[in-house]
């Protein structure tokens, strides 16, 4: 057991508290990103759930059916990085596609995903429509992949076997282009409470086998009212289940949720362990690459990394605050808002020092901003649109600004959810959205000095 997770002491500690039967009914496992927690999760349910040895081979029904991550008694919430792992995973099985591991990771990596839309958690929500088409072409495009690598039925372990190369780089593109889009659309930043009080529910309910798991990742992201009910659950759990909450950092978890949790440390591996998860798990090699950690990698399969994204809207910001001042002063208008110099001041050096030139026209920014996004290929909108507000808010806090702190605060939430909903409920063209945004932004800002 836990023979999948490398170099992590949380882990030993989980074996052996298994073993002696000191394991907790509710546990937080905290730690940097790419540290293992969530896989440690996830095995940590398949053991609990065994009706035979526990060894990662295990050939029980219920362990099948948690190494594909399809036990009725698993439920899943919260965000992760989805499409960067499925996207690595991807990587993966194209440089190896007759090999049965990574066959597996990427289904596995695919079923993470589709894990957060369980019938379970979305009973009723009419939110579902809105994605609904593409979430049922992900669950068809993950039977045709199985079918194409000649998993058979029963959740067997995969067989080493040759495959269309041709076919199954088509069948994956589609793949992850319906993961990015799914992970966009359908996966919040925090955890809804509608989401909490269902998996409340089921946790109430019989399990089918030994026991249910509940697991939570980025728990720290939780609304208060998630919080609150949650710690019901926490306070009288059943005895047939165990609860796992995951963060980055122990301090983001609501201190009265914290004392009802047993933590279990995950730490940053160093360099030389780092490598060979790059080696067993993504069969790549550190040597090929400036390999910088785990994380960095993950995040380099997106097509935009977050780095990139987060100085473009730095220089959105920074170009709209300035054409707002020089609006000001044609106008005639004397003084420009504490506000607007607290965006310029805080976000023209991020942009600067990513090589962004100054602009003044909407034309001219919004042209800038789609050539270095490639036009937002594969919904990096929305990672934009919330670099923007993470901005907007931290310019605020760091200036000190205390009159209008709120109000650019809601222009930017107001006007960015526009944009939001018009590129990704009515489709429109992000070149078109950008444009509206930049004007209205401008337009909105300025109207704070009259």
């Amino acid at each position: 057991m836990f023979e999948n997770i490398v170099s992590q002491s949380a882990a030993v500690q989980l074996c052996e508290d298994f073993k002696s039967g000191r394991l907790a009914p509710s546990m937080l496992f905290f730690g940097p990103a790419a540290s293992g927690k969530g896989s440690a999760a996830l095995e940590l349910a398949r053991v609990l759930s065994c009706d035979s040895s526990a060894a990662w081979n295990c050939s029980c029904p219920a362990c099948a059916r948690h190494r594909y991550l399809m036990h009725s008694d698993l439920l899943c919430l919260g965000k992760r990085a989805f499409s960067a792992e499925i996207a690595a995973a991807r990587a993966a099985f194209l440089r190896e596609s007759s090999s049965a591991s990574t066959q597996f990771l990427l289904i596995r990596s695919l079923r993470k995903l589709l894990l957060r839309f369980s019938p379970v958690l979305w009973e009723d929500d009419s939110k579902i429509g809105k994605f609904r088409s593409v979430l049922e072409s992900l669950e068809e495009g993950l039977a045709e992949f199985e079918s194409l690598v000649m998993r058979p039925p029963g959740h067997a372990p995969l067989q080493e076997n040759k495959i269309n190369v041709n076919a199954a780089e088509k069948t994956t593109d589609a793949l992850l282009k319906n993961a990015l889009k799914l992970e966009a659309e359908g996966i919040s930043d925090s955890i809804p409470i509608a989401q909490i009080r269902r998996a409340l529910y089921w946790t109430r309910l019989a399990p089918a086998g030994k026991r249910k798991t509940l697991l939570i990742e980025n728990a720290g992201y939780m609304q208060e009212g998630s919080r609150n009910s949650l710690l019901k659950i926490l306070e009288e759990p059943p005895e047939t289940l165990t609860v796992i909450l995951c963060a980055e950092r122990r301090e983001l978890i609501m201190p009265t949720l914290l004392s009802r949790l047993r933590p279990y440390r995950f730490l940053k591996r160093d360099r030389e362990k780092e490598e060979e998860v790059l080696r067993r798990v993504f069969r790549d090699s550190p040597e090929k690459m400036e390999f910088s950690g785990l994380a960095v990698y993950l995040d380099s399969f997106l097509p935009q990394t977050n780095d990139s994204l987060y100085s473009l809207a730095a220089f959105f910001i920074a170009s709209a605050a300035r054409a707002a001042a020089l609006a000001l002063r044609k106008n005639r208008i004397a003084g420009i808002p504490d506000g607007l110099n607290a965006l310029g001041s805080y976000c023209a050096p991020i942009a600067d020092n990513a090589g962004f030139r100054k602009v003044i026209g909407a034309s001219d920014a919004c042209a800038i901003v789609l050539e270095r996004s490639a036009g937002f290929e594969n919904l990096s909108f929305s990672q934009f649109i919330k670099n923007c507000l993470d901005l907007v808010s931290l310019a605020m806090q760091s200036s000190g600004v205390k009159s209008g702190a709120i109000l650019y605060n809601d222009i930017w939430r107001k006007y960015t959810a526009e944009a939001q909903s018009a590129v990704s409920v009515y489709n429109q063209s992000p070149a078109q959205a950008m444009e509206v945004l930049f004007y209205r932004i401008k337009t909105a800002m300025g109207n704070c000095a009259h």
